[in-house]
């Protein structure tokens, strides 16, 4: 009798371990899908994002910004805009108004990345 206890218990255990799964794993797909969704949209939001910038003229003016989805990836990217061209870029992390995956407008700099 105490065999068939043991295989009930884990049984009860895998089907409870197989359910946290399945939900943890639901969370995560709707995530990713309400973030799909709002880029596909023309829904706006506002956040802060960092934004690799482009400033050109004396004195500098804001010419171009993107939205840029790491740190590394922005500081990769303005090195190599540098390189071919003589604007001043900056990443930073911004306030940001986001539309479709892409930055409508910049409300605030927030800190310069190095």
């Amino acid at each position: 009798m105490s065999k068939i206890k043991y295989i009930v218990i884990l049984l009860i255990c895998y089907g409870l371990y197989k359910g946290y799964v399945a939900f943890t794993n639901f969370e995560i797909g709707v995530s990713s899908r309400v973030t799909e969704l709002e880029e596909g949209s023309d829904f706006e939001k506002q956040g802060k994002v960092i934004a690799l910038m482009m400033y050109l003229g004396d004195p500098p003016d804001l010419n171009e910004h993107l939205l840029v989805k790491s740190k590394s990836k922005c500081l990769d990217m303005k090195r190599i805009a540098e390189e071919t061209s003589f604007a001043y870029y900056e990443c930073a992390i911004v306030d940001a108004n986001i539309r479709g995956g892409k930055i409508i407008s910049i409300n605030e700099e927030l800190k310069v990345l190095e």
